[in-house]
């Protein structure tokens, strides 16, 4: 039976992780609320040029219009809260990254720190592409096919609503080379796998792509077809981090005849 000593000593570890756990926590939710103080002033300048993509493909004089009461006051409050998320994102991975990295072996902080990087700028990347690319491509597409006589005036809440999902959307997706990374670090897939399995991971995309993204072509295609650009990527990336040993046993085991 363990002493009494070795419990008290077992609840002062625990307890040195919860406090440094609340640490992180509180440091992190002060970091989100400066950058959402900062963006706060500047919410209705941020849902103007939110609002841009759309403007630009309307019909002159058209505009976007508050079916709700508040919406005019709570539409740019969450869009200022979302973008202090996102800018507020590298300070809050960096307080997850500083809570686990003492419990990591020198080999697995070598590899989490450049994976953390890499979602990071990855994440950025997708919202970047969704903004630039995707929104003036549906929205064009959206306004060509609208029918005489109707005419598109869209709320901004709803509005609001989609082009969050949109930025989430492509966020992620832009994601895959790093998951694809972890499965082959965890051993659950290998490189070759990967490779061997690209026609299903083709279907698989545009099944995605139509689930999550409008019901429309233009979308659909914009997010497939980077998807699959960075399903490549990530087979690259898997191979370089993958021992060539074991990279070659895998491709050895899988050219092997059965006796």
């Amino acid at each position: 039976m363990a002493n009494d000593a070795d419990i008290e000593g077992g609840e002062g570890h625990l307890l040195g992780h919860l406090l440094e756990l609340r640490t992180r926590l509180l440091r992190g939710i002060v970091g989100l609320a400066v950058a959402l103080a900062a963006t706060l002033p500047f919410a209705n300048r941020l849902y103007a040029m939110l609002a841009q993509p759309l403007i630009d493909k309307l019909p002159d004089g058209a505009q976007l219009i508050a079916v709700e009461v508040a919406s005019p006051f709570l539409a740019p409050l969450k869009l200022a809260f979302f973008v202090a998320l996102v800018v507020s994102m590298p300070w809050l991975l960096y307080q997850a990254w500083a809570f686990v990295a003492p419990g990591l072996y020198k080999r697995e902080k070598r590899l989490a720190f450049p994976l953390l990087l890499s979602s990071l700028v990855l994440f950025y990347a997708g919202c970047a592409f969704a903004f630039f690319v995707v929104l003036p491509s549906v929205f064009g597409f959206l306004t060509a096919v609208t029918p005489q006589g109707v005419a598109m005036m869209t709320d901004i809440n709803a509005y609001l609503s989609f082009v969050i999902v949109i930025f989430l959307a492509f966020g992620i997706s832009f994601e895959l080379p790093v998951a694809l990374v972890i499965l082959v670090l965890l051993g659950w897939v290998t490189p070759t796998q990967l490779k061997e399995a690209r026609g299903y991971a083709i279907v698989g995309m545009f099944v995605l792509a139509a689930i999550i993204t409008p019901p429309d072509v233009v979308s659909q295609l914009l997010l497939a077809i980077p998807m699959m650009l960075l399903y490549e990527a990530g087979i690259i990336a898997a191979r370089m981090v993958t021992p060539r040993d074991a990279e070659r046993g895998d491709d050895d085991a899988d050219g092997e005849l059965p006796r």
